[in-house]
């Protein structure tokens, strides 16, 4: 069998229905094996929007995500989605062309040293030195990508390679990895002291981040919150791992976290970290951070655990195997429940102090976060919401009450540009019966909006919502705040006629610019047919609150 043949043969023993990508000179032999295979290919129109979709595809539906890119500047196009996945931990396989073994280091036309470039952004890469590895390493690949910790995996092949005729059989059972076997159990001795700890805190808060999410434990997560009347708050990427509303939700913290969140987090006297990383966004100025607190921390990853906050209890394995254990030996120690009442009465008060809030209008000015709740309600709050990076994101995780998992895609640890379009084609081809919305910000569209066409080729009925504020918005309110109002690079205009952009690819666009057409025009453009952009004039120079100021305690929030 060609190598090339093969190759396609393994990607189906693997599951595999979907792929995304651009062809190219190197990955012709890849192609031309596609033409009788037995999956779909989604041609994007950038090899960038290739890898963010299939990070939306991975995201959406807790399956592998597929990527396929040329060598060369097809391959580099890859990266940012590559660095995209590597941050968020999303199992996702990127399979580049490389020219042929002969032009290796000769500079050849369109040569890149894409496994060099990409060495430490990647869980791990295969660089095809000989074709009877093709179909192996595609297994290996797809193992190591989603198991562990997960997270991005490059299989890069050179063309003459993929020509070849090979002995095909088909692989069956595991890979043989002797040097990756991650932890999955955890540790039960450390799960007891940790219950232990556990039933004497006397604030204590369950912090839960993107790897509950990623260990499809968020049932796991809810038996353990309900053990007793443990608070429970969610980083960005792990919003919906825990639902809301709840009323042990105290919604998400850190730098635009709900107050009653980030104060819990200062006084508390224990925290239980679970899958989650005590990101700069999340800890503000470290030296200060939850200066009263132990850690139990919580990780697949070993490294993860002490590198930002020292672990009084570390716990390394899978959370889903790991909580249930916690959760029989905290309910075995049978605890003083009322223990928690006067912290309860403390977070209660907060939460009556500090709501979410904004100043509403008179006249007929959209603000945004009214956009988002008016989008929870036009969905029902029952839609996979993608979303790009900056103001709308942060107001998307403020108002839109995420109840389940895997319905919130964004790029949290990159914070990348131009990722909701393209994660939206993803999560719509891989859950095509599902609601998908992007909540889009004109800065983050504009960079993307080639794929408007990779939408209306494949008949993809997604929503496009964008909160269209004329500005790289985070940037000016940083620039406001921080930067004594010097205001540089931030205005967008002048901007597209987006209804006209729209329509010139195919797709239904709708224009609204009053605060009473708002509720309508949403309800219009969820019950068209096919793909919609719904532009939404908001107020320009609103600012995102509450916030931490990089580099502040939570203590010291604005807003």
């Amino acid at each position: 069998m060609r190598a090339a043949d093969a190759l396609c043969e393994a990607l189906k023993a693997e599951g595999v229905k979907h792929v995304f990508g651009i062809p190219g000179g190197a990955s012709l032999p890849l192609y031309d094996a596609i033409y009788d295979a037995d999956f779909e290919h989604v041609q994007v129109r950038h090899e960038q929007a290739a890898g963010h979709a299939a990070e939306g595809y991975a995201k959406a539906s807790g399956r592998v995500g597929v990527a396929f890119a040329t060598s060369g500047p097809g391959a580099t196009n890859l990266i940012t989605a590559i660095a995209d996945a590597h941050m968020d931990s999303v199992p996702t396989v990127f399979i580049t062309g490389q020219v042929r073994t002969d032009l290796i280091g000769t500079d050849g036309f369109q040569e890149a040293d894409v496994t060099g470039i990409t060495m430490p952004i990647v869980k791990h890469s295969f660089l095809v030195t000989d074709p009877a590895q093709i179909p192996d390493y595609i297994h290996k690949a797809f193992h190591i990508a989603k198991t562990g910790r997960p997270g991005p995996v490059l299989v890069d092949i050179p063309q003459d390679l993929s020509r070849m005729e090979i002995d095909y059989e088909p692989i069956t059972g595991a890979p043989k990895l002797p040097g990756y076997q991650p932890n999955t159990e955890g540790n039960i001795k450390q799960i007891r002291i940790a219950a232990k700890a556990m039933a004497n805190a006397k604030r204590p808060v369950l912090y839960a981040g993107g790897g509950v999410i990623n260990a499809d434990a968020s049932e796991e997560l809810r038996e353990l919150a309900a053990s007793d009347r443990f608070p429970v708050t969610c980083t960005l990427m792990g919003l919906g791992g825990f639902p809301a509303p709840h009323e042990q939700w105290l919604g998400m913290l850190g730098m635009h976290g709900t107050r009653s969140a980030n104060y819990a987090m200062d006084e508390a006297d224990l925290i239980v970290a679970i899958g989650a990383r005590f990101d700069d966004r999340i800890t503000g100025k470290l030296s200060e951070f939850a200066p009263r607190a132990k850690f139990v921390h919580i990780d697949i990853d070993p490294a993860e655990i002490s590198k930002n906050v020292p672990a009084h209890i570390p716990i390394v394995g899978d959370v889903k195997k790991v909580l249930p254990k916690l959760t029989g030996e905290y309910r075995a120690l049978a605890a003083d429940t009322s223990r928690l009442d006067e912290w309860w009465r403390r977070i209660e008060g907060w939460r009556e102090q500090y709501p979410l809030h904004y100043e509403e209008t008179t006249d007929q000015e959209i603000k945004p976060q009214l956009m988002v709740e008016e989008m929870y309600r036009a969905t029902n709050g029952d839609a996979i919401i993608t979303s790009d990076v900056g103001q709308h994101q942060m107001w998307a995780a403020q108002y839109y009450h995420f109840a389940k998992p895997n319905r919130w895609l964004n790029s949290g640890g990159l914070g990348t540009m131009g990722f909701g379009l393209p994660a939206a084609i993803g999560a719509k081809v891989a859950m095509p019966d599902e609601q998908v919305v992007c909540l889009a910000g004109d800065g983050s569209l504009i960079m993307v909006c080639q794929e408007f066409a990779t939408a209306a080729a494949h008949d993809l009925d997604i929503k496009v919502f964008l909160m269209n504020n004329g500005h790289f918005g985070m940037v000016r309110q940083w620039q406001e705040l921080f930067w004594e109002e010097r205001y540089q690079s931030v205005v967008m205009g002048p901007s597209p006629d987006w209804v006209k952009l729209a329509e010139a690819f195919g797709w239904t666009g709708i224009l609204c610019d009053r605060k009473d057409d708002l509720a309508g025009s949403m309800k219009t453009a969820l019950e068209t047919d096919g793909p919609v952009l719904l532009d939404v004039r908001v107020t320009q120079n609103e600012n995102c609150y509450p916030m931490i100021p990089a580099g502040a305690a939570a203590r010291d929030m604005v807003g």
